[in-house]
């Protein structure tokens, strides 16, 4: 009997999104406010875009974000990551505000 030898589909990736809020007035460092994958991923996406929030794609930070539970805070070894992605999002809120 012979085989056919029909060769494994790859799954595409699971989505994943993390949403992230910061509060200097409460906070010590960012939090987690959404995470997941999937639909919820696309839903986080979706909310962000509605928000014009703007997105970033970091998968080694998704990595250590993706482990965190909603409202928990990032990680001091995340800290440098995040902070880029916030000044890249502050300097862009204020050219888009003509400051």
């Amino acid at each position: 009997m012979a085989w056919g030898g029909r060769k494994k589909r790859k799954k595409p990736p699971v989505r994943r999104a993390v949403a992230l809020g910061y509060d200097p007035d409460r906070d010590q460092a960012p939090r987690v406010l959404a995470a997941g994958g999937g639909d919820v991923a696309d839903r986080i996406l979706q909310a962000a875009a509605e928000h014009g929030i703007p997105v970033r794609e970091d998968p080694e930070l998704l990595e250590v974000l993706a482990g965190l539970g909603v409202g928990e805070e990032v990680p001091p070894a995340a800290y440098q990551a995040v902070a880029e992605i916030l000044a890249f999002i502050y300097r862009l809120e204020e050219s888009l505000s003509g400051a």
